[in-house]
């Protein structure tokens, strides 16, 4: 596999892109990112990157194709390049709510979905991958999402709880950190330090979890003692709903996910 077109080149397309061209091991010689206006992309430019606005030049000349485009064009897109595709060709799309059957009307290429995070861009993104054709085939897409971060092999019925735990929960997790920040600042520190401070505190939080393997609640033990601080704060929090928002939000998304299906 040479070269991979990425069919819109929004934030998303754009993330996968930067992610894939800051890796030192990629497999693709040559990428194609596609959009409607070019002149957004330009700074993308290089040897290796090609800027178009001709989806079907990118899809013809790719050996795996992305699309990364708003769920209502997905089709369009698909019945524009479906003359260039072939079953020598992988396509993987990352759209919200498009099931492999869609992909799988207009072509015979191997279809893929895969649901990564907007932290691809800094190759530290979940990926979730669903699709199972060949050993080669399923290698090919799960090395493109291994260099961007780490993945998962889900079965298909569970992306668009994928799509709410990993990708929408990335912003869930930002606006946990832009609160941390706000109650810092109320505290005493300035923005920027408090939001260090809150960001680093996420960060180790999430190292002590992927590292030791340990549930949330044995970490939180290890801060909370009787009567102190820690567990004030935590009761206080829940008192006003802090898991209870948490989780309605993600079934909420779910909600609207299975809506779009």
């Amino acid at each position: 596999m040479k070269t991979l077109a990425i069919i819109g080149g929004g934030n998303l397309g754009k993330s996968i892109l930067n992610g894939l061209v800051s890796s030192n091991t990629s497999i693709f010689e040559k990428i194609f990112i596609t959009r409607r206006n070019t002149g957004r992309l330009k700074d993308l430019e290089s040897k290796t990157v090609t800027v178009t606005s001709d989806n079907i030049l990118a899809a013809k000349e790719a050996d795996v194709i992305i699309l990364a485009i708003k769920p209502f064009k997905i089709e369009g897109i698909l019945e524009e390049i479906k003359d260039v595709l072939n079953s020598s060709k992988i396509i993987i799309s990352v759209v919200t709510g498009t099931e492999i059957s869609t992909i799988e009307k207009y072509s015979d290429a191997k279809a893929y979905r895969a649901m990564p995070n907007t932290a691809v861009a800094i190759k530290e993104s979940i990926t979730m991958i669903s699709g199972n054709y060949d050993d080669e085939s399923n290698k090919i897409v799960k090395n493109i999402f291994d260099q961007v971060g780490e993945t998962v092999e889900i079965e298909e019925e569970l992306m668009g709880a994928a799509t709410v735990l990993g990708a929408c929960g990335i912003a869930f997790a930002l606006r946990y950190l832009r609160a941390a920040t706000q109650g810092g600042i109320e505290i005493g520190f300035s923005s920027k330090t408090s939001q260090f401070i809150a960001a680093q505190t996420v960060k180790g939080a999430c190292e002590l979890i992927l590292q030791n393997g340990t549930h949330p609640e044995e970490e939180i033990d290890k801060v909370t003692t009787p009567m102190g601080v820690t567990i004030s704060g935590l009761n206080e929090m829940e008192h006003q709903g802090f898991s209870s928002a948490l989780i309605k939000g993600l079934i909420t998304s779910y909600d609207k996910v299975k809506k779009m299906s």
